[in-house]
């Protein structure tokens, strides 16, 4: 076969057995990790070389060129594999958790680090690349002991739905620290292994370059990567160019990182990280990002280096019994420092159990470090060896050893309370969202749209785009009017966001203000992934009755859920400025419980009074006979406790009523005069038809209400 055939077969037959043995060991209850290093040492000298030798040169020749082929995407699957751990890397939760994950970390990192060097000095000389640098592979074995693996551990916690438990949070937190320290470690190893022959200047120049280096990313790049990636979703019109901008990102860092003396997987890793905390960073492009590693660059890396791996050698009983002493400590190590670490961090002790034995999971994390060590000349072959048997021992024995002992710890005093708060809010419509469309004008309408758009994104501090309509004679050419009237109302919810929630998640408004038409601009913005249009745009209704075209139009082009706001009475003539008091009314539909929740974040956000509506009235119950009112009724009940329920979340009073009598719209009209109300909150349903047909009581309090409305269509 030709080079290029090689090649190509050689992949093939990887991605094939790593996918099936993978498959295999997730069955098995292990990570598909374990099955992908399995894959590899089945076609390589371990299993393959033994019984069929000319098959494994058939397809993995010795020559230079196939393996540098298959070096360089398993050494570019290296740097994707960094960036989605940083990209996983949630600062927010390791600020919150606070003490307990950084004695944790600390202890878990210093324990085994201390056990790897010593270990690595003790090492015969025949296990060791260059018998006058010890000292380096020393200290490469013991950072290798010390990390643990993210996702392996993270895989376990959550097959326990011990994600939200507070040990859950910890066990995380403290395996994001450990990686981060982990990687810095090997920074700090390479700078001082190349940096050795220069002497102490060149070091610590190396170490002040690094340092520089991430200080400058986690502050300037952070704001520059997240400036970024909203300029290519929002202008660049080609398919996965924000995909594209990631990479582009994550190599240009990786080079820096290289420049610097320091190893590219470092700086493959802060891309992640500033990658990650970018507000425009929608789950659809981290897909996108993820399925490409999955399926592709994450099999070829685990099976290469189970390639490269020669377990053979354990047929030597010394190989044997070094092989089983470096189990031993690094089970060891890490064992007794993640159980210091949870003592002194105040956990009990079927915590600390627990978050001992889960921090000895290595598996991927120590893969890529022992194949940049063996590609660096840090590591021999054979140590390489051992330390890929190693991290595939220490991860089998992880998961069901983690599963007994989380069994077995209780909740703590409060944490269910908080499990069931936050599964709650799991399901809601507005906590789910996480970019905002706006169309709206300078007239009243599009003001106090921008105002309720601004509460609604600022609760949060999720971003907004505003698509500027024109009309009018005094209509400014930038729409800052309206911009500004969203950055108020985002300003007022910042200031009601609970103590836990980041300070500085202010909200990002960009401003689209083009000569094309709303349609146009509509069309090419929806898909840049927003989850919610909020239109204003006046007149609000057309001459024959209806919303006006414009409004119907853009309502017709979103696929997601559409709020339409139609000012009135004192928003009429004062958008921005007059208070709110809202009403909304709720039947048994999803669309009313929805509508609901978003009259329940508006009230919070704005500080206002909150009444709920229960429409009881004519068009339910003669629709109902008997038993079918009877589960009818008790839907009812189970929406009301659930909107009660949010509020309560949120802090935000709220009083609910009952409707039984009269059409619904003059009940609504009655219910909102007696209780002062300034804006309806509706959930509708979009109908077909060009004037954009919302049902019966939307279409008439659209023809009569004197006050405000918003019809949410969900």
């Amino acid at each position: 076969m030709s080079a290029s055939a090689t090649f190509l077969a050689a992949i093939v037959v990887i991605l094939l057995a790593s996918r099936l043995l993978g498959e295999a060991a997730q069955r098995l209850g292990q990570p598909a990790v374990i099955g992908q290093l399995f894959a590899g040492i089945l076609l390589g000298p371990s299993f393959l070389g033994l019984v069929w030798p000319d098959a494994e040169h058939l397809l993995f020749p010795p020559g230079a060129s196939q393996k540098t082929m298959l070096d360089g995407v398993a050494d570019f699957g290296v740097l994707l594999l960094l960036l989605l751990t940083g990209m996983d890397t949630d600062v927010g939760l390791v600020r919150r958790i606070g003490a307990p994950a950084v004695s944790v970390s600390v202890m878990g990192v210093g324990v085994p680090l201390v056990f790897g060097v010593a270990l690595g000095l003790g090492l015969p000389t025949a296990l060791l690349p260059d018998s006058g640098r010890r000292l380096i592979s020393a200290l490469f074995l013991g950072v290798a002991l010390a990390i643990s693996s993210i996702k392996i551990l993270a895989m376990v916690v959550r097959d326990m739905n011990f994600a939200r438990r507070d040990l859950g949070q910890i066990i995380i937190s403290a395996s994001i620290l450990e990686d981060s320290l982990g990687w810095l470690l090997i920074a700090v190893v390479f700078a001082f292994a190349g940096a050795s022959a220069d002497g102490a200047a060149s070091l610590a120049a190396r170490f002040a370059a690094l340092a520089l280096f991430v200080a400058a990313s986690l502050t300037i790049g952070r704001r520059l990567v997240a400036w970024a990636i909203r300029i290519v979703n929002d202008h660049f019109v080609g398919e996965y160019a924000v995909v594209t901008l990631i990479l582009v990102l994550m190599g240009a860092m990786a080079l820096i990182t290289d420049g610097l003396g320091v190893q590219t997987v470092l700086g493959a890793f802060l891309a992640g990280v500033l990658v990650g905390q970018s507000p425009i960073l929608t789950k659809r492009i981290a897909a996108q990002l993820r399925g490409m590693v999955a399926s592709f660059f994450a099999p070829i890396f685990f099976a290469l280096a189970g390639l490269n791996s020669d377990l053979t050698m354990l047929k030597s009983p010394e190989m044997a019994a070094w092989t089983l002493a470096l189990v031993l400590v690094a089970s060891l190590g890490k064992f007794s420092g993640a159980f210091i670490g949870g003592w002194i961090g105040r956990l009990s002790r079927p915590e600390s159990l627990a978050l001992a034995i889960g921090m000895n999971a290595r598996g991927s994390t120590e893969v890529i470090i022992a194949s940049i060590g063996l590609a660096n000349g840090a590591l021999s072959p054979k140590l390489y060896s051992m330390i890929v048997a190693m991290a595939a021992v220490t991860t089998c024995a992880m998961p069901p050893t983690l599963r007994w002992a989380l069994a077995r710890v209780p909740c703590r005093p409060g944490e269910r309370e908080r499990l069931e708060r936050e599964a709650f809010e799991a399901k809601g419509f507005v906590t789910n969202m996480e970019r905002f469309l706006i169309v709206a004008d300078e007239q009243a309408n599009g003001r106090f749209a921008a105002r309720l758009a601004g509460l609604l994104a600022g609760a949060r501090g999720q971003p907004a785009t505003m698509l500027h309509a024109k009309p009018g004679a005094g209509a400014t050419a930038d729409g800052a009017p309206v911009a500004a009237a969203v950055q108020r109302g985002a300003e007022s919810a910042r200031q009601t966001r609970p103590a836990e929630e980041p300070a500085d998640r202010n909200v990002a408004v960009k401003v689209r203000s083009e000569a094309t038409p709303m349609a146009q601009m509509l069309s090419d913005e929806a898909p840049k992934g927003y989850d919610f249009l909020i239109i204003g745009l006046d007149p609000a209704t057309a001459p024959n009755g209806g919303f006006n075209a414009e409004i119907a139009a853009a309502a017709r082009s979103f696929e997601g859920p559409v709020a339409i706001v139609v000012a009135r009475g004192r928003h009429e003539r004062a958008p921005l400025g007059a208070p709110l008091k809202i009403l909304a009314p709720i039947t048994g539909t999803a669309t009313s419980q929805r509508a609901a929740e978003v009259a329940v974040e508006l009230a919070r956000a704005s500080g206002c009074e909150l009444s709920i509506l229960v429409m009881t009235g004519d068009d339910f119950i003669h629709a109902s006979g008997g038993r079918r009112r009877a589960a009818a009724n008790l839907h009812e009940e189970e929406v009301v406790k659930d909107i009660v329920g949010r509020a309560d979340l949120r802090d935000q009073a709220v009083r609910v009523r009952t409707a039984s009598a009269g059409p619904w719209p003059r009940a609504i009209l009655r219910e909102a005069e007696g209780d002062d109300a300034t804006l309806i909150v509706l959930g509708v349903s979009r109908r077909p038809g060009e004037a954009l047909p919302l049902g019966e009581t939307a279409d008439r309090l659209l023809e009569t209400s004197p006050r405000s409305l918003l019809f949410i269509a969900s």
